[in-house]
């Protein structure tokens, strides 16, 4: 099997939205930028996407209109995850039936569950899209870590092609890699860690950061798999202090401030995210003003 699924930059997209609905014309113009911008794939309904509060039609439907406007450019991976199995297995076939590439799973949150629980509802929900499956082991927002042995237990299932980790924690992701880095992709979730990751043998990253900045990031991760090391650090140095600002606050919060600075999408949240504080809008603009992302 090839481990391949993407290589590179896959971009976590945001959901812009307008009066309180999902605004569809901002999203092409976010999914274009991101095709322009050198990007692997889109994965829609994630983290970044506030997935939370999107509707099950709203799911479906940023799904398909970004099946649709991708159009075969590039693989759309759906956000998927539930903490309820039956739900997370339903999302999983429906993603199918709306033209996705593949499956973002986050790990059951809130309820949790034990490590033997993790591989069942993996499988259970693979099985139910029939879709190439990337795990997200995300600790700090679901209060459940994916063991590395247990990763690796769920990686022998045919349709899990990948591993999205954002523990943050190195010897971790170095671990995950000695078990199983040949079978599966292993992507960044966090945009300060991508060339360390890269370094161990990931596979790219699942980026947050490339939804403003998505030929920097991308050219990150095209100059380490040209063999361009230093290239590579200097690419993950210049856009460190940018993922610094882009975290200030929960994500998306500073993320949608930026869309709306660069006039791609409109600033609008969805209680209980509410906008930027005053004083990280300004460190933020100042930021992207150095970066090259809006004029001075």
């Amino acid at each position: 099997m090839n481990p391949n699924y993407f290589t590179g930059t896959g971009t976590a997209l945001a959901t812009p939205f307008s009066g309180g609905e999902v605004d569809y014309a901002a999203l092409g113009r976010l999914i274009d930028f991101q095709i322009e911008g050198g990007v692997g794939a889109l994965i829609a309904c994630g983290t970044t996407g506030e997935v939370s509060t999107l509707s099950e039609a709203e799911r479906e439907g940023v799904i398909r209109f970004a099946v649709e406007r991708a159009a075969g450019r590039l693989p759309v991976i759906a956000g998927t995850g539930s903490n309820d199995t039956a739900a997370c297995a339903r999302r999983c076939a429906r993603a199918r039936e709306s033209g996705a590439d593949g499956v973002l799973i986050v790990t059951p949150y809130y309820n949790k569950t034990t490590q033997a629980g993790l591989i069942a509802h993996y499988e259970r929900a693979a099985e139910a899209g029939g879709l190439p499956a990337i795990l997200y082991n995300v600790p700090s927002r679901t209060g459940l870590n994916a063991l590395p042995e247990t990763v690796a237990r769920i990686a022998e299932h045919p349709l899990v092609r990948g591993v999205k980790e954002a523990s943050g924690d190195i010897s971790q992701i170095a671990e995950i890699l000695r078990l199983f880095g040949d079978r599966v992709a292993l992507f960044s979730g966090n945009d300060d860690q991508v060339l360390p990751i890269l370094a161990l043998g990931g596979q790219g990253v699942i980026s947050t950061v490339s939804n403003v900045a998505p030929a920097a990031m991308a050219r990150l991760t095209s100059r380490w798999f040209a063999g361009d090391v230093s290239g590579a650090r200097e690419a993950q140095f210049r856009l460190n202090p940018l993922v610094k600002r882009l975290f200030a606050e929960v994500n998306p919060i500073p993320l949608k401030a930026a869309l709306e600075l660069m006039g791609i999408a409109g600033g609008e949240l969805r209680l209980p995210l509410v906008p930027i504080s005053e004083a990280n809008r300004e460190a933020l603009k100042a930021e992207m003003e150095a970066f090259g992302l809006i004029g001075g």
